[in-house]
């Protein structure tokens, strides 16, 4: 089985990787300024009121080009849970910051030694949020952040007294925010869909980069795509990237827990090992700066510490 993108998201797919592809210093606004931010915001404020799906399209093609932009950050973890949870006058507040001034939002959801908890440690009462949060992406850079707590998701505005970030960690100390009802799941969904969706297209870019390149280089005066080797270990991306797709989308699609948990599974234990055969076929040229494969490991890593790993990703897999 295997999804066909409809007429729409291949829109928003060709508009990205055109945007993206003309290698701007500033992609992040140069998406804003597509419309590609407003997919998931409402019409009534100048948004296209499309869905998960949509969004996780766009974070496809990002993943795809390897760009460093906050969009798993901003979008997955800050408009889609506003968007499905906010009240009128939250998403009025809240979703402009995105879609005027392209400005970041981000979630705060992983604790020490918990990634992606149901169960938050980090606590809300009446003398405010108290906790400690670790792999926020974006965290100096937001503008919000999304913090799950044991009394729900609470939205803090980090230039507050009580709040400090320092690399990807958030520290709360009576923090005032306010609360966005009924996020505690949904938000943990839309975490593991947006990410699945980026390392989709991180592993697909990787691949393309890599079939390209044995099919140019030579060796021995024929191409390294010609070797038996080389030629299997790029079958086996293949094979990767493609099951990967294919979970990433239907986890889109159904936002299941069971197809969530499978997704960030196959995320955490394939997207890594794929990335670095890909740079294995590279051979020098991988780890040269001015070469793009470095970013894509670069994120394979980073989306893997976001998910938990693998043992922690297979230990949330319902098997019954």
């Amino acid at each position: 089985m295997d999804f066909q993108l409809d007429e729409t998201q291949q829109e928003i797919a060709a508009l990205a990787a055109d945007v993206l592809g003309r290698e701007s210093a500033t992609p992040w606004k140069a998406l804003g300024e597509a419309g590609l931010l407003a997919l998931a915001v409402p019409e009534r404020l100048g948004g296209d009121g499309l869905g998960v799906l949509e969004t996780a399209v766009l974070l496809t093609e990002v993943g795809r080009r390897a760009v460093d932009v906050p969009a798993l950050a901003t979008l997955a973890l800050g408009v889609l849970p506003i968007v499905r949870y906010g009240t009128p006058e939250q998403q009025d507040a809240l979703l402009p910051l995105v879609t005027e001034q392209h400005g970041v939002l981000t979630a705060a959801l992983s604790e020490p030694s918990r990634p992606l908890p149901s169960t938050p440690e980090t606590t809300a009462g009446p003398d405010g949020i108290s906790g400690v949060k670790i792999n926020v992406p974006y965290a100096a850079e937001a503008r919000r952040i999304l913090v799950s707590t044991s009394g729900g998701v609470f939205v803090v505005d980090p230039a507050q007294p009580g709040v400090s970030t320092s690399e990807g960690t958030v520290r709360l100390d009576g923090a005032r925010g306010e609360l966005l009802e009924g996020a505690e799941e949904g938000i943990r969904r839309f975490a593991l869909a947006g990410a699945a969706a980026v390392a989709d297209g991180v592993l697909a870019g990787a691949l393309d980069l890599t079939v390209k390149h044995v099919g140019t280089r030579h060796q021995f005066g024929k191409p390294l795509a010609t070797f038996q080797a080389a030629a299997c270990l790029v079958a086996d991306v293949y094979i990767a990237s493609r099951t990967l797709h294919l979970a990433a989308l239907t986890a889109a699609w159904s936002l299941d827990d069971n197809d969530l948990d499978t997704a960030a599974y196959w995320l955490a234990a394939e997207a890594l090992p794929a990335v670095h055969t890909c740079h294995h076929l590279h051979g020098g040229l991988g780890l040269d700066i001015t070469y793009p494969m470095h970013r894509y490991y670069g994120m394979a890593k980073e989306l893997t510490r976001f998910v938990g790993g693998v043992e922690h990703r297979l230990g949330a897999i319902d098997v019954h």
